[in-house]
């Protein structure tokens, strides 16, 4: 999809911080984190809804895979949430913990990075 910021972060064209990436998907830190280590999960093949993605299943399995890794590193529960009106492209929020003393304003490349190599997944 020509607009979608998503698309255009699989692609390439807009920076992220990214902390898994296979064939079909792709986890990014969420640049207005409510927690550290909020993660965006998508396929990196635009569907508008998780619901539309032709293997759930798959998707999920992924999903838990990357939210295991985060509640490993972080020492802390994960929680995710389905939510998507204003990006119109699938995807998952992982956030570790409950709370912490981030409030989702912006954070900075370099505070970006730090939380990136943090919760980097490795093979």
């Amino acid at each position: 999809m020509v607009d979608c910021i998503f698309c255009k972060i699989v692609k390439g064209e807009i920076p992220s911080y990214k902390i898994y990436g296979d064939d079909e998907f792709l986890a990014f830190l969420d640049i207005f984190p409510k927690t550290e280590g909020h993660t965006l999960v998508i396929p990196k093949k635009h569907y508008s809804w998780i619901w539309d993605y032709p293997e759930p299943g798959k998707y999920f399995s992924v999903v838990t895979k990357i939210a295991r890794h985060l509640r490993q590193v972080s020492g802390r529960p994960v929680r995710a949430l389905v939510f998507g009106f204003d990006v119109p492209h699938a995807h998952v929020h992982l956030f570790p913990g409950k709370t912490d003393n981030l409030t989702g304003q912006k954070l900075s490349g370099d505070e970006l990075e730090k939380v990136r190599k943090r919760f980097l997944m490795t093979a």
